[in-house]
């Protein structure tokens, strides 16, 4: 395997982390920062990088009061003659929360980077500084791409538990030194109260960490940004968010479940005061945008969206797709005609326009939801589908007429490497697409992945639909509905491209990094 090694970067991390621990623990959580300057501004809820390129990144940060964002970076961990990126005022009309772009670096090199928050009105006052480091996207083929991905976190009120630890998969992921993690949406529950404790089948009681903000469903910007610093409490995260890029999307639970626009949410709804969704989704948007380094949804940006292409070198490109804000009304999805479908026309059509452009080996097509498994909505007893497939295994209907044309686009264009990406259902399973198996027939054969839940409730393997000709050909999940993480069941997976072959290979996962199964794809083949 070519993939280029960096063994000294987790080395280099866990000093410079060991010297910063203290401070990436909230004070909230009873622990007096052992490095931390008496007034000064204290990052306590650690770093994280994001959509990084050849030659750029974004960095992240959170203080806990007004603060002018500093951001250097070098070669090296001695950090001598340091570049310096100055970046936004943080101040509470981003909850202290920002971003800064480094730009001008090399490619296929490790970053080295800190953060310093200034005082506003004195520069020379500054916190201690917190410690991190990426590589940035090389532009040789032959050193490789190798990445991670998964969903679903703090989900179904199995929150952080001190008494395993906390988000454990974190660490085993960490140790694969991915060049980034590509999390396919349900970064929170903002619909999914936490309390301190949950009986388990066993006898025994989960325990969790609680906030006042994940004690309800979220309404208010302030109790969406809760949810968000909720996951921020645990260490495993913010080690891992220091060491490892993320390319993050949405989902429906960073506003509620198996949400869409216009939706009105029923009056015998009553944990909900704010009956609009379109009021939660515009401020869970906000707090999504200010809590992730995401370069589409930056201040300033031309569009704030959340669908994107992040160019990985030669190897690989990635589609990261919005299922969720330009998608119909849920509903039986039994129409015959369906030009908004799941994505909208608009980004149907940049997605079409994206993949025609690509000359990469490779396109992973981050997907929040799967294509050919029914996930239904019964969300106040309706009998209507979340996801494209409605079970009907006949000729397209609803929404899998979109997908159908988009399947149609990629075969007649020769556009040759893609593969989807997903998570949402709460199990690990690979799925081969063949038209010789479908209904429609008219695309060229490709694989879907599923990973997850990464901390959440897993549930049964969801049902097949056979409109595009599914093969399960592996899958694993549990016969019980929510089993908690201390049941297992919880998954990531792994995408290895060689820079040599050219060869992706698939591994799902389990939470300690075991593998379940491993599928290898040839470049520019069809079928696989």
């Amino acid at each position: 395997m070519s993939h280029r090694p960096f063994p000294g970067r987790r080395s280099v991390l866990r000093g410079s982390l060991a010297a910063s621990a203290a401070l990436t623990l909230p004070v909230g959580l009873g622990a007096a920062p052992a490095f931390a300057r008496s007034g000064r501004p204290q990052a306590g809820w650690g770093v994280q990088t994001g959509d990084v390129t050849t030659d750029s990144g974004l960095v992240w940060v959170r203080s806990d009061r007004p603060a002018r964002m500093i951001v250097e970076t070098s070669a090296t961990e001695s950090f001598r003659n340091p570049r310096r990126f100055h970046g936004p005022l943080l101040d509470a009309g981003t909850d202290f929360t920002g971003t800064t772009r480094l730009h001008g670096l090399p490619s296929g090199e490790q970053i080295h980077y800190r953060v310093l928050l200034a005082d506003p009105d004195d520069p020379r006052r500054t916190g201690e500084p917190v410690a991190g480091a990426f590589r940035t996207v090389s532009r040789h083929r032959r050193d490789g791409v190798r990445f991670l991905w998964s969903g679903d976190l703090a989900g179904q009120g199995w929150g952080i538990n001190p008494d395993r630890g906390g988000y454990r998969i974190y660490d085993a992921m960490a140790g694969l030194d991915p060049d980034f993690f590509l999390c396919s949406g349900d970064n929170i529950y903002a619909d999914g109260p936490i309390s301190a404790s949950q009986a388990l089948p066993d006898g025994s009681t989960w325990r969790n960490v609680t906030t006042e903000e994940k004690a309800k469903v979220a309404e208010t910007l302030a109790e969406f940004r809760g949810n968000f610093r909720y996951n921020l409490l645990d260490d495993n995260l913010r080690r891992f968010n220091a060491q490892v890029p993320s390319v993050i999307q949405w989902d429906d639970h960073e506003v509620r479940n198996n949400w869409y626009p216009g939706e009105v949410i029923a009056a015998t709804d009553t944990r909900y005061t704010e009956k609009s969704v379109d009021v939660l989704a515009a401020r869970a948007r906000r707090a999504f945008g200010e809590y992730f380094p995401i370069s589409t949804l930056r201040p300033g940006a031309k569009e704030g969206r959340v669908h994107r292409v992040l160019r990985q070198g030669p190897l690989l490109d990635v589609f990261v797709l919005d299922m969720r804000t330009y998608r119909n009304a849920n509903s039986p999805d039994g129409q015959t005609v369906d030009p908004q479908g799941i994505l909208g026309r608009e980004q149907l059509e940049w997605l079409k326009r994206e993949l025609s452009r690509s000359r990469a080996v490779w396109k992973v097509i981050a997907a929040d939801m799967p294509i050919g498994l029914v996930v239904p909505d019964t969300t106040e007893g309706r009998p209507n589908f979340e996801a494209v497939a409605q079970g009907d295994p006949g000729a397209p209907l609803g929404r899998e007429l979109q997908i159908a044309e988009l399947l149609r686009f990629i075969k007649h264009r020769r556009i040759t490497g893609t593969v989807w990406l997903t998570a949402d259902v709460h199990h690990t399973s690979a799925q081969h697409y063949q038209p010789s198996r479908a209904a429609f027939t008219d695309f060229e054969p490709f694989w879907e992945f599923v990973s997850g839940p990464l901390n959440a409730g897993a549930f049964p393997a969801s049902a097949l639909d056979g409109t595009f000709g599914p093969e399960r050909v592996f899958v694993k999940a549990p016969t019980a509905s929510n089993v908690s993480p201390a049941g297992g069941y919880q998954f990531f997976g792994e995408v290895d491209i060689d820079g040599g072959s050219g060869e992706l290979t698939v591994r799902l996962r389990e939470q300690d990094g075991t593998v379940l199964f491993t599928k290898s794809l040839q470049p520019g083949r069809v079928g696989q």
